[in-house]
C-alpha cells in the first residue's frame, strides 16, 4: 500500500526532502500561488501551522504556475514575497506542475487517492488542499474555495 512517505520532493531550498521523514505526522498538501485570488489564505494556512505545527501537524505548500501563471517567480522570489505579505514560518517547497505529464509523482497519487468532484483527478485551481492522517494516507480533499480555518476541525480530529 503506498503512503506519502513513499514519494520524495524538492523543498524550496532545492534539497531533496524523502516524505518518510513526515511519518507519523498529519500533513495538509496545498497547491499555492502568490497571484491568485486565494493568495490569502496563506493567513489561514500560517494560522493552522500556529495552531497545530507542535501537535504533529505539518504544512506542505507546493508553488504551482499552471493556473492563470499566477505563480510567476523563482522559489526565492515566491518566499521573499511570501514571507513579507504573510510571515510564512512554515517551509515552502520548491515550485512543482501538479497536472498534466509533468506533474510530480506526488500529485499523481494524491489525485487517484483523492479524486475531485464527479471523479475527476485533475486539479482545478490553486490552493486544493489534500488532508494527510498520521498513517500517511489521504483523508480528504478540499477545493480552492475552503479556508484553510475551515478544516482545522478535521485537523485536530485526526491529531
Amino acid at each position: 500500500m503506498t503512503t506519502i512517505a513513499d514519494f520524495e520532493v524538492v523543498a524550496g531550498s532545492g534539497a531533496p526532502l524523502p516524505l518518510a521523514a513526515k511519518a507519523g505526522k498529519v500533513l495538509l498538501v496545498v497547491n499555492t500561488a502568490s497571484k491568485c485570488g486565494f493568495t490569502p489564505q496563506y493567513q489561514g494556512l500560517e494560522m493552522l501551522w500556529q495552531q497545530f505545527g507542535g501537535l504533529g501537524f505539518e504544512v506542505l505548500a507546493f508553488p504551482c504556475n499552471q493556473f492563470g501563471h499566477q505563480e510567476p517567480g523563482s522559489d526565492e522570489v515566491i518566499a521573499t514575497f511570501c514571507d513579507i505579505h504573510f510571515g510564512l514560518s512554515f517551509p515552502l517547497m520548491a515550485k512543482v506542475d501538479v497536472n498534466g505529464p509533468t506533474a510530480i509523482p506526488l500529485y499523481d497519487w494524491l489525485k487517484k487517492e483523492a479524486p475531485g468532484l464527479w471523479g475527476s483527478r485533475a486539479i482545478k485551481w490553486n490552493f486544493t488542499k489534500f488532508l494527510i492522517g498520521r498513517d500517511g494516507r489521504v483523508v480528504r480533499r478540499y477545493g480552492p474555495t475552503t479556508k484553510p480555518e475551515k478544516i482545522a476541525r478535521d485537523i485536530e480530529a485526526l491529531l
